[in-house]
Protein backbone atom coordinates (compact mmCIF):
# COMPACT_ATOMS: atom_id res chain seq x y z
CA UNK A 1 0.00 0.00 0.00
CA UNK A 2 1.30 3.46 -0.92
CA UNK A 3 1.71 5.90 1.95
CA UNK A 4 1.83 9.68 1.73
CA UNK A 5 4.38 11.48 3.88
CA UNK A 6 3.29 14.37 6.14
CA UNK A 7 5.38 16.71 3.95
CA UNK A 8 3.50 15.64 0.81
CA UNK A 9 0.15 16.18 2.47
CA UNK A 10 1.13 19.65 3.69
CA UNK A 11 2.26 20.84 0.26
CA UNK A 12 -0.65 19.48 -1.79
CA UNK A 13 -3.94 20.76 -3.10
CA UNK A 14 -5.16 17.30 -4.19
CA UNK A 15 -4.70 14.10 -2.21
CA UNK A 16 -5.64 10.61 -3.39
CA UNK A 17 -5.69 8.33 -0.35
CA UNK A 18 -5.58 4.56 -0.92
CA UNK A 19 -8.29 4.58 -3.57
CA UNK A 20 -9.78 1.29 -4.70
CA UNK A 21 -12.45 0.82 -7.36
CA UNK A 22 -14.14 -2.51 -7.99
CA UNK A 23 -17.01 -3.26 -10.35
CA UNK A 24 -19.84 -5.76 -10.48
CA UNK A 25 -18.50 -9.23 -11.16
CA UNK A 26 -15.42 -8.76 -8.99
CA UNK A 27 -13.31 -6.78 -11.46
CA UNK A 28 -10.91 -4.47 -9.59
CA UNK A 29 -9.77 -1.53 -11.73
CA UNK A 30 -7.43 0.20 -9.26
CA UNK A 31 -6.09 -0.91 -5.90
CA UNK A 32 -4.69 1.20 -3.04
CA UNK A 33 -3.64 4.13 -5.25
CA UNK A 34 -2.19 6.98 -3.22
CA UNK A 35 -0.39 10.14 -4.28
CA UNK A 36 -0.67 13.89 -3.95
CA UNK A 37 -0.63 16.71 -6.50
CA UNK A 38 0.67 20.20 -5.81
CA UNK A 39 -1.27 23.24 -6.92
CA UNK A 40 -0.06 24.29 -10.37
CA UNK A 41 1.68 20.99 -11.08
CA UNK A 42 1.58 19.12 -14.41
CA UNK A 43 1.21 15.42 -13.65
CA UNK A 44 1.08 12.59 -16.18
CA UNK A 45 -0.51 9.22 -15.37
CA UNK A 46 0.71 6.28 -17.45
CA UNK A 47 -0.06 2.59 -17.50
CA UNK A 48 -0.97 -0.36 -19.72
CA UNK A 49 -4.34 -0.39 -21.46
CA UNK A 50 -7.13 -1.29 -19.03
CA UNK A 51 -5.12 -0.50 -15.89
CA UNK A 52 -7.65 2.01 -14.54
CA UNK A 53 -6.14 5.33 -15.65
CA UNK A 54 -9.44 6.69 -16.95
CA UNK A 55 -11.32 5.28 -13.96
CA UNK A 56 -8.99 7.17 -11.63
CA UNK A 57 -9.49 10.40 -13.59
CA UNK A 58 -13.27 9.98 -13.46
CA UNK A 59 -13.09 9.50 -9.68
CA UNK A 60 -11.03 12.68 -9.29
CA UNK A 61 -13.60 14.54 -11.42
CA UNK A 62 -16.51 13.23 -9.34
CA UNK A 63 -17.95 11.28 -12.30
CA UNK A 64 -17.42 8.01 -10.39
CA UNK A 65 -16.99 7.07 -6.74
CA UNK A 66 -14.23 4.96 -5.16
CA UNK A 67 -15.19 1.66 -3.56
CA UNK A 68 -12.83 2.60 -0.73
CA UNK A 69 -10.32 5.33 -0.02
CA UNK A 70 -10.88 9.03 -0.60
CA UNK A 71 -10.11 12.12 -2.69
CA UNK A 72 -9.60 15.42 -0.91
CA UNK A 73 -8.64 18.95 -1.84
CA UNK A 74 -10.80 19.08 -4.99
CA UNK A 75 -13.16 21.97 -5.72
CA UNK A 76 -15.24 20.34 -8.44
CA UNK A 77 -16.68 23.68 -9.51
CA UNK A 78 -13.16 24.55 -10.67
CA UNK A 79 -12.56 21.43 -12.80
CA UNK A 80 -12.56 21.10 -16.59
CA UNK A 81 -12.38 17.72 -18.34
CA UNK A 82 -11.03 17.06 -21.84
CA UNK A 83 -11.91 13.66 -23.29
CA UNK A 84 -10.22 11.69 -26.08
CA UNK A 85 -13.19 12.52 -28.31
CA UNK A 86 -13.78 16.30 -28.57
CA UNK A 87 -17.59 15.80 -28.23
CA UNK A 88 -18.40 18.98 -30.18
CA UNK A 89 -22.00 19.78 -31.08
CA UNK A 90 -22.15 19.55 -34.90
CA UNK A 91 -24.87 22.19 -35.25
CA UNK A 92 -22.83 24.83 -33.36
CA UNK A 93 -19.90 26.72 -34.81
CA UNK A 94 -16.57 27.03 -32.98
CA UNK A 95 -17.59 30.15 -31.06
CA UNK A 96 -20.85 28.67 -29.83
CA UNK A 97 -19.26 25.32 -28.93
CA UNK A 98 -16.63 27.04 -26.81
CA UNK A 99 -19.21 29.31 -25.18
CA UNK A 100 -21.46 26.39 -24.20
CA UNK A 101 -20.16 25.86 -20.62
CA UNK A 102 -20.71 29.55 -19.89
CA UNK A 103 -24.18 29.42 -21.41
CA UNK A 104 -25.05 26.51 -19.10
CA UNK A 105 -23.86 28.62 -16.16
CA UNK A 106 -26.14 31.48 -17.15
CA UNK A 107 -23.40 33.91 -18.25
CA UNK A 108 -24.92 36.71 -20.36
CA UNK A 109 -24.48 36.33 -24.12
CA UNK A 110 -22.09 39.24 -24.68
CA UNK A 111 -19.83 38.21 -21.82
CA UNK A 112 -19.72 34.53 -22.73
CA UNK A 113 -18.93 35.25 -26.39
CA UNK A 114 -16.14 37.65 -25.37
CA UNK A 115 -14.66 35.00 -23.05
CA UNK A 116 -15.04 32.33 -25.75
CA UNK A 117 -13.20 34.48 -28.29
CA UNK A 118 -10.36 34.95 -25.83
CA UNK A 119 -10.11 31.19 -25.21
CA UNK A 120 -10.20 30.48 -28.96
CA UNK A 121 -7.39 32.96 -29.51
CA UNK A 122 -5.29 31.19 -26.85
CA UNK A 123 -5.42 27.93 -28.81
CA UNK A 124 -4.70 29.65 -32.13
CA UNK A 125 -8.07 29.18 -33.84
CA UNK A 126 -9.35 32.74 -34.28
CA UNK A 127 -9.54 32.33 -38.05
CA UNK A 128 -11.87 29.32 -37.64
CA UNK A 129 -14.30 30.92 -35.19
CA UNK A 130 -17.33 30.65 -37.54
CA UNK A 131 -16.62 27.14 -38.83
CA UNK A 132 -18.54 24.04 -37.83
CA UNK A 133 -16.95 20.80 -36.53
CA UNK A 134 -17.33 19.03 -39.90
CA UNK A 135 -15.17 21.76 -41.45
CA UNK A 136 -12.28 21.20 -39.01
CA UNK A 137 -9.36 18.79 -38.97
CA UNK A 138 -8.92 16.40 -36.05
CA UNK A 139 -6.27 18.62 -34.50
CA UNK A 140 -8.47 21.70 -34.84
CA UNK A 141 -11.40 19.92 -33.21
CA UNK A 142 -9.18 19.02 -30.29
CA UNK A 143 -8.09 22.66 -29.98
CA UNK A 144 -11.77 23.64 -29.81
CA UNK A 145 -12.28 21.09 -27.05
CA UNK A 146 -9.31 22.55 -25.17
CA UNK A 147 -10.63 26.10 -25.61
CA UNK A 148 -14.02 24.99 -24.29
CA UNK A 149 -12.25 23.65 -21.18
CA UNK A 150 -10.15 26.79 -20.72
CA UNK A 151 -13.10 29.20 -21.10
CA UNK A 152 -14.26 28.44 -17.54
CA UNK A 153 -10.78 29.33 -16.19
CA UNK A 154 -10.41 26.02 -14.32
CA UNK A 155 -7.94 25.50 -11.50
CA UNK A 156 -7.74 21.78 -12.33
CA UNK A 157 -7.66 20.49 -15.91
CA UNK A 158 -8.19 16.74 -16.37
CA UNK A 159 -7.21 15.28 -19.76
CA UNK A 160 -7.90 11.69 -20.82
CA UNK A 161 -5.61 10.78 -23.76
CA UNK A 162 -6.82 13.85 -25.68
CA UNK A 163 -4.28 13.62 -28.52
CA UNK A 164 -4.46 9.87 -29.17
CA UNK A 165 -6.56 10.12 -32.32
CA UNK A 166 -4.44 12.68 -34.23
CA UNK A 167 -1.32 12.16 -36.35
CA UNK A 168 2.14 12.37 -34.79
CA UNK A 169 3.07 15.83 -36.08
CA UNK A 170 -0.24 17.32 -34.91
CA UNK A 171 0.13 15.50 -31.60
CA UNK A 172 3.54 17.08 -31.01
CA UNK A 173 2.24 20.53 -31.96
CA UNK A 174 -0.70 20.17 -29.58
CA UNK A 175 1.62 19.02 -26.80
CA UNK A 176 3.87 22.05 -27.25
CA UNK A 177 0.86 24.37 -27.25
CA UNK A 178 -0.65 22.73 -24.16
CA UNK A 179 2.63 23.03 -22.29
CA UNK A 180 2.78 26.78 -23.01
CA UNK A 181 -0.88 27.27 -22.03
CA UNK A 182 -0.20 25.50 -18.74
CA UNK A 183 2.82 27.72 -18.08
CA UNK A 184 0.82 30.89 -18.78
CA UNK A 185 -2.40 29.88 -16.98
CA UNK A 186 -0.89 28.43 -13.79
CA UNK A 187 -3.51 25.68 -13.49
CA UNK A 188 -3.01 22.14 -12.24
CA UNK A 189 -3.07 19.53 -15.04
CA UNK A 190 -3.52 15.76 -14.71
CA UNK A 191 -2.91 14.14 -18.09
CA UNK A 192 -3.65 10.46 -18.78
CA UNK A 193 -1.61 8.85 -21.55
CA UNK A 194 -0.10 5.54 -22.62
CA UNK A 195 2.80 7.34 -24.38
CA UNK A 196 6.08 7.62 -22.48
CA UNK A 197 7.39 10.31 -24.85
CA UNK A 198 4.22 12.39 -24.45
CA UNK A 199 4.45 12.15 -20.66
CA UNK A 200 8.15 13.05 -20.70
CA UNK A 201 7.60 16.12 -22.85
CA UNK A 202 4.54 17.45 -21.07
CA UNK A 203 4.82 16.67 -17.40
CA UNK A 204 6.85 17.76 -14.42
CA UNK A 205 6.15 14.39 -12.84
CA UNK A 206 4.77 11.03 -13.87
CA UNK A 207 2.82 8.35 -12.00
CA UNK A 208 3.16 4.88 -13.59
CA UNK A 209 0.48 2.26 -12.84
CA UNK A 210 0.71 -1.51 -13.09
CA UNK A 211 -1.60 -3.63 -15.19
CA UNK A 212 -5.06 -4.20 -13.72
CA UNK A 213 -5.66 -3.79 -10.89
CA UNK A 214 -3.70 -0.56 -11.26
CA UNK A 215 -1.24 0.18 -8.48
CA UNK A 216 1.49 2.84 -8.40
CA UNK A 217 4.76 1.27 -9.52
CA UNK A 218 6.66 4.57 -9.91
CA UNK A 219 6.30 8.23 -8.95
CA UNK A 220 9.00 10.03 -10.95
CA UNK A 221 10.01 13.70 -11.17
CA UNK A 222 10.92 14.53 -14.79
CA UNK A 223 14.14 16.52 -14.73
CA UNK A 224 13.91 18.63 -17.87
CA UNK A 225 13.87 22.41 -18.48
CA UNK A 226 10.67 24.26 -17.65
CA UNK A 227 10.50 25.79 -21.14
CA UNK A 228 10.19 22.95 -23.66
CA UNK A 229 9.98 22.96 -27.43
CA UNK A 230 9.67 19.95 -29.69
CA UNK A 231 13.39 19.98 -30.56
CA UNK A 232 13.94 18.77 -26.99
CA UNK A 233 12.74 15.34 -28.11
CA UNK A 234 16.09 14.78 -29.84
CA UNK A 235 18.18 15.47 -26.73
CA UNK A 236 20.02 12.74 -24.79
CA UNK A 237 18.42 13.70 -21.46
CA UNK A 238 14.95 13.48 -22.98
CA UNK A 239 15.73 9.93 -24.10
CA UNK A 240 17.03 9.07 -20.64
CA UNK A 241 13.92 10.36 -18.89
CA UNK A 242 11.70 8.52 -21.36
CA UNK A 243 13.61 5.30 -20.72
CA UNK A 244 13.00 5.57 -16.97
CA UNK A 245 9.25 5.70 -17.62
CA UNK A 246 9.40 2.90 -20.19
CA UNK A 247 11.24 0.59 -17.79
CA UNK A 248 8.65 1.29 -15.08
CA UNK A 249 5.85 0.65 -17.58
CA UNK A 250 7.43 -2.68 -18.53
CA UNK A 251 7.77 -3.69 -14.87
CA UNK A 252 4.14 -2.79 -14.26
CA UNK A 253 2.99 -4.81 -17.27
CA UNK A 254 4.45 -8.12 -16.05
Amino acid sequence: MNQLTPEALTDSSLVISNVRRSFRGGVVAIENVAFSVKSGEFLAILGPSGCGKSTLLRIIAGLDEPTSGSISGVDRSQIAYVFQDPHLLPWRNVLRNVALPLELRGVPKASRFAMAREAIEKVGLSEAIKRYPAQLSGGMRMRVSLARALVTEPRLLLMDEPFAAVDEITRQQLAEQLRELWRSQGMTVIFVTHSTTEATFLAQRAIVLTRRPGRVVMDHAIDLPSHRQNMLRGEVEFARQTRVLLEALERGSR
